[in-house]
């Protein structure tokens, strides 16, 4: 991922919550702020969360980016891939 790292940039960003991923989407990061902890979303995973994503910003496409994570990082479930970050 060290290679990919300058390539990973902000796609959405709360008070609570922000998305990073790279350029062609096959790899996300997921944070929660308040938890200091982020999900890594790669393979299998990045692309079933690229779904989970589209299909709620299609579906409540007024929600305001907390809403948004908040919803994947508890009801989708991204939140149990999350590992504490390094201070």
């Amino acid at each position: 991922m060290s290679e990919n790292q300058a390539s990973i940039r902000m796609i959405s960003e709360g008070t609570d919550y922000e998305l990073l991923a790279a350029d062609d989407r096959t790899c996300f990061i997921l944070r929660s702020k308040a938890d200091f902890s982020a999900a890594r979303l790669q393979g299998e995973d990045a692309a079933r969360f690229r779904t989970d994503y589209d299909a709620i910003k299609q579906q409540y496409p007024t929600w305001k980016p907390d809403q948004t994570l908040a919803q994947l990082w508890d009801q989708g479930g991204y939140g149990w891939l999350a590992a504490q970050e390094a201070d």
